[in-house]
């Protein structure tokens, strides 16, 4: 075995912490960041790729770890974006960071979104709140081989307008004649000018050929059946349906146990599922 060849093997080693450099940090909402990482290591750069959908484990050291998808597309290369909710020891630690710092990272885990697949299919994006984030890589990965795609439409719910994550990339996204973007919140403010309620009432404004269609969803796992309802109802196949399912990830490679659904694990046979695979899970949807 060659020298790069064992050094690619050491740079995938799931156990290992590889030292990165906070290089941007932007504050979203009054609880969420967006952090732009770079593993510090030229090497382990080259060698990290990752998909659309699967997350990396985040080491603060001498304070913890913590799962957190990645919202940057792959196709952008030498660095991973994390929108990071502030809500435990190791988030709280994060928020504090700044430009400059060092963490470590572990991944990227988990199956994401069949990417190959979708080519050339009509892509329908639902998200609620944090479920954003992930999504974001898709859209962008989508974005940048637009033309191998057909009709994109992304619907998207926030509590209030506080809440709303990516404001920036919504308005490019709203103007692009080549995405439908649609956005509502349940609780409105003055100066809110769009849809009011839940995000399962978007599907009204929606047109859907089921025929060459495929749906992915993220966000709380209480909306999945309810998304997952209005999507049936517009015809799109059960196994061209995708849900983004991070159940209380922890080790990120299966270990623990702490993320089991029914049979399976959320960090390894995830976080993303079909539907047809959801459904056959305890406690799934």
């Amino acid at each position: 075995m060659s020298a790069s060849q064992t050094y690619r093997e050491l740079a995938h080693n799931p156990y290992r912490p590889w030292p990165a450099r906070i290089t941007s940090i932007i504050d979203l909402t009054e609880k969420e960041k967006l952090f732009e990482i770079r593993l510090i290591d030229d090497r382990v750069r080259e060698a990290f790729d990752f998909h659309s959908g699967q997350f990396v484990e985040v080491s603060i050291f001498g304070v913890g770890e913590a799962p957190i998808s990645i919202s940057s597309a792959p196709s952008k290369q030498g660095f991973v974006e994390l929108c990071v909710r502030k809500t435990g020891d190791v988030t709280r630690v994060l928020h504090e960071k700044q430009c400059g710092d060092i963490i470590g990272i572990r991944g990227p885990f988990g199956r994401g979104f069949p990417f190959e697949e979708m080519r050339g299919h009509d892509i329908l994006l639902v998200a609620g709140g944090l479920g954003i984030a992930p999504l974001k890589s898709l859209i962008n990965h989508i974005h940048d081989d637009r033309h191998e795609f057909g009709k994109v439409t992304i619907l998207y719910g926030a509590k209030n307008p506080s809440e709303i994550l990516f404001r920036q990339q919504f308005e490019m996204w709203k103007h692009r004649e080549d995405f439908d973007l649609v956005m509502t919140v349940d609780e409105p403010d003055d100066t809110w000018k769009f849809e009011v309620g839940r995000v399962t009432k978007l599907f009204e404004t929606v047109d859907v050929d089921p025929a060459v269609t495929y749906g992915a969803i993220c966000g709380p796992p209480v909306m999945y059946r309810f998304v997952i309802d209005e999507m049936r109802k517009k015809g799109v196949n059960v196994d061209r349906i995708y849900v983004s399912f991070e159940r209380r990830m922890k080790c990120g490679i299966g270990k623990c146990g702490h993320c089991g659904v029914g049979h399976q694990y959320a960090c390894i046979d995830g976080p993303v599922f079909n539907y047809w695979e959801a459904m056959n899970l305890r406690e799934a949807i």
